[in-house]
């Protein structure tokens, strides 16, 4: 990196105004050049792709504190003649790696986005290649701290293990997190993305958000809605409740499991599916013995624990390709903890395989990679005015309310973030309703487990020009697996025209398609 551009970058941002930092000078442009990780890309295509490391301020509010890197990678428009600009894409977490998402573009955009835009996976600050926020010095002392805590703390030592490991967790980051740990809110990432858009050539911003990429397009929405051209939001967070009461969302948020559950569950008997009838039923008496009698194991060997059961479960719920296979682990496990029964479809070790692979811990959106990114954001975005000793009286409140996922999801960020060492003071929390040239698109599956439908809407009636695409769907998120609203993204991005008022796309595959 030249000394002369990061002197540059430092003449970037001259003050603050309602917590925005305006351009004062136009960005340095961003030095291109080939790429090391082209995996998967077929040799004919690899030519259409670049890779940049671009500096940008640490401290947005005093840009001579020191810069962070940001790493992004670039394919290029398939029609240069025909090319409106670049589309930036953030996969979500908070803190999961967009780099290589350029490169998995045709997955979810529609052959006429690639033909007309350039488009860019970036690592946002603290993530991956670009400058990592680490907690730890290394993969084994990480591993050490979590390595007895198990997803659903529920006996007394269970419990005892959780809160040592977060304070433990907690006070690791104070050492080890630098000066990066006070400067990790979205609003930095914000302001980091509008100088890179600045740095590519483009005056306004085309943006797709998945996840909490969601919260990261609607902060920028709101900080400069004069910049933005195209925002399309997929699978959205609620702005204002997130960034204001962190706990009462994630309650919210949990509850959004439950309902994707129960509808799961619904589908399951009507359709006939190996747990069938009486699949919620079915369901709860499984989970409450695996918790009052302890695991089981399965005829082919597998043990099971409700610890399991909940992690197979939420990682099955973001794919809906996986429900036949968990409505098989169900019945299994039915089966197992209650003597006398047998299941009616053999559970075989490929089906455990790959409810195995997808198993997700629910309380994280984003798995540990190295870097301490998820913690650091949503600690730095929302608050939870609750110390740590009240986490178990918490998890006691919702784990009544809501007996699957509450327990669990409550040892996520309210426990995390409690006594967190890093919260910074750039959390933006509105207003969210300043009004963009174009409408912000907004797409909610109906049945997300993680960003529930009623956030979709809470996202759209919080911005103050936005347009809500509801998808009748199971799963998380939804491009690449719904052609019609693959299609309406695609018509939005390129020609700015929004599907009509109440329209509801269909998934392109069912649920449970194979009964």
């Amino acid at each position: 990196m030249r000394v002369g551009r990061l002197a540059a970058v430092a003449l970037l941002v001259a003050g603050t105004v309602a917590g925005v930092a305006p351009q004062a000078l136009a960005a340095p442009e961003v030095l291109w050049h080939g790429c090391a990780e082209l995996d998967g890309v077929p040799e004919a295509d690899r030519g259409r792709f670049d890779c940049a490391e671009y500096a940008v301020p640490l401290d947005h509010d005093h840009p001579g504190a020191g810069t962070v890197t940001i790493a992004m990678m670039r394919r290029a428009a398939d029609d240069r003649d025909a090319r409106i600009g670049s589309l930036f894409l953030n996969p979500g977490g908070p803190g999961a790696s967009g780099y290589l998402m350029a490169a998995s573009a045709p997955v979810f955009l529609e052959p006429e986005v690639l033909r007309r835009f350039d488009v860019i996976g970036f690592d946002p600050r603290g993530v991956g290649r670009s400058t990592p926020l680490r907690c730890f010095t290394s993969q084994e002392e990480a591993d050490g701290v979590f390595a007895n805590v198990v997803s659903v703390p529920v006996t007394p030592e269970q419990v005892r293990e959780a809160i040592t490991a977060n304070r433990t967790y907690e006070q690791s980051c104070g050492r080890n997190g630098g000066t990066l740990l006070d400067h990790m809110s979205t609003a930095d990432v914000a302001r980091d993305l509008d100088l890179v858009r600045a740095a590519v050539g483009d005056p306004a911003l085309n943006y797709l958000g998945f996840s909490y990429g969601t919260l990261l397009g609607a902060t920028y929405a709101a900080m400069f809605p004069d910049r933005t051209r195209a925002v399309v939001l997929d699978g959205n967070v609620d702005p204002a409740l997130r960034t204001t009461d962190g706990l009462e969302h994630d309650r919210r948020r949990t509850a959004g499991f439950e309902l994707a559950l129960d509808a799961y569950l619904r589908t399951c008997d009507e359709v006939g599916c190996p747990l069938a009838p009486d699949s919620r039923a079915k369901f709860d008496a499984t989970r409450d013995a695996l918790e009052h009698s302890g695991p089981v194991t399965l005829p082919s060997g597998y043990t099971i624990s409700r610890d399991d059961l909940v992690t197979t479960t939420a990682g099955a719920l973001y794919r809906p390709a996986l429900f036949t296979r968990l409505a098989v682990f169900f019945a299994a496990t039915y089966a197992a903890t209650h003597p006398g029964r047998s299941a009616p479809t053999p559970l075989t070790a490929d089906t455990l395989r790959d409810l195995t692979a997808a198993r997700i811990d629910p309380r994280r959106d984003s798995p540990y990679t190295d870097d301490d990114a998820y913690a650091a954001v949503n600690c730095a975005d929302k608050p939870f005015p609750v110390p740590l000793s009240l986490v178990p009286r918490i998890a006691e409140w919702w784990d009544a309310e809501m007996p699957t996922f509450g327990r669990g999801l409550s040892w996520g960020d309210p426990a995390t973030c409690a006594d967190w060492p890093g919260r910074g003071s750039d959390r933006f929390t509105g207003p969210w309703n300043a009004r963009t040239p174009n409408p912000v698109l907004v797409v909610g599956n109906r049945y997300d487990p993680a960003t529930r439908h009623r956030f979709a809407e809470a996202m759209a009636a919080q911005l103050g020009n936005a347009h809500l695409l509801t998808v009748d769907a199971f799963g998380h998120c939804i491009l690449g697996s719904s052609a019609c609203a693959d299609r309406a993204v695609a018509e939005y991005l390129v020609d700015l025209r929004l599907p009509e008022p109440g329209r509801v796309c269909e998934p392109d595959v069912a649920p449970f398609a194979a009964f």
